[in-house]
């Protein structure tokens, strides 16, 4: 393996990739079991910044994603904190290596992926993740993050290293809008009411959170008292937090930049159903592939902004009705 670096830096100062990597290379001294394993693409998932801070515990392996996950197992095995990092896109192709090597053997791994969804904007629907969080959800024991905002990133991954298990984590590749302050807090597992209302609740996550609250400022001048709540933690899904919901307000709404099987408004409507049922409208990209823009053009193309939000916060809002 090679230590060499590649050329390509990110340039968005403010996104969730960069967050992630300047966040890596402040806990690096705190965590001196922590590699991190690079498919050439340092400068694209922000690890960049841990190359720079400490390049005797960066390992490049190219483009050989599968051979990375399998060795980040390995690694795993013999004590290390393996953080495996690539584009999302990438990670599909290694989902076999990361279901038998990491998370069937139990490994205490790291997968943090940039790039995903339509936040990828330009490069395309070929690579533009919309299956991840359907596909990592999926394998037995792996927890699955998708953080909202820069200061949410950076107290993620200080959960993730100090989790003992295997998780997958989103970054973002666009910039990101602040949404917390200092005295945010995160927790694997857990939700938050970011914004109270009592007539429904929109569930979102990664940068849905932000078009989230700006659909319930929307719905506010009509009347609609919308509750708006962060899962940055797919799975486990904070299944309680969402029955009391479901109890105070009756009625869903998920939001989510990713294919609306599979990923957050599946696992949100997979615990109400074991729970309280209630009607849910799924706000996501439509089982279809993405296309090359940029990525607030792409959101509003597949219906992922905040007007239609609010449009499906009227249609549940309906069907709550219609329950009565």
């Amino acid at each position: 393996m090679s230590t060499s670096a590649p050329a390509l830096i990110g340039t968005s100062g403010d996104s969730l990739r960069e967050a992630f990597g300047k966040a890596l290379s402040a806990l690096a001294d705190e965590f001196p079991k922590v590699v991190v394993l690079d498919a050439d693409i340092a400068g694209g998932t922000g690890v960049h910044h841990f190359r720079k801070s400490h390049p005797e515990r960066l390992l490049q392996f190219g483009i050989a994603e599968q051979n990375m996950m399998a060795a980040a197992g390995g690694l795993a095995a013999t004590g290390f904190i393996p953080v495996v990092t690539t584009f999302a896109v990438f990670c599909l192709r290694a989902v076999e290596q990361a279901r038998l090597s990491l998370a069937y053997a139990r490994r205490n791994a790291k997968i943090v992926a940039s790039h995903p969804g339509l936040d990828v904007g330009p490069d395309g629907g070929s690579a533009q993740a919309l299956e991840d969080l359907a596909v990592f959800r999926a394998i037995p024991g792996m927890t699955v993050i998708s953080p909202a905002d820069p200061t949410e990133m950076a107290l993620a991954t200080r959960a993730i290293l100090e989790f003992d298990g295997p998780v997958y984590m989103r970054t973002g590749r666009s910039a990101s809008q602040r949404l917390f302050g200092d005295d945010h807090t995160f927790e694997i597992g857990k939700g938050r009411i970011i914004r109270d209302g009592r007539d429904l609740t929109i569930v979102a996550c990664g940068v849905e959170v932000a078009r989230a609250l700006q659909a319930a400022e929307l719905l506010a001048q009509e009347n609609i008292s919308a509750r708006v709540v962060n899962m940055a933690t797919i799975k486990p899904i904070d299944a309680d937090l969402l029955a009391r919901c479901a109890e105070e307000t009756g009625a869903f709404v998920t939001a989510e930049d990713h294919n609306i099987h599979g990923g957050l408004g599946s696992a949100v409507a997979e615990a109400l159903a074991r729970s309280r049922p209630s009607p849910v409208e799924f706000v996501g990209v439509k089982d279809v592939f993405g296309a090359s823009g940029e990525p607030e053009e792409l959101a509003e193309l597949y219906g992922l902004t905040a007007p239609h939000i609010a449009a499906a916060a009227r249609a549940v809002l309906a069907r709550k009705a219609g329950r009565a």
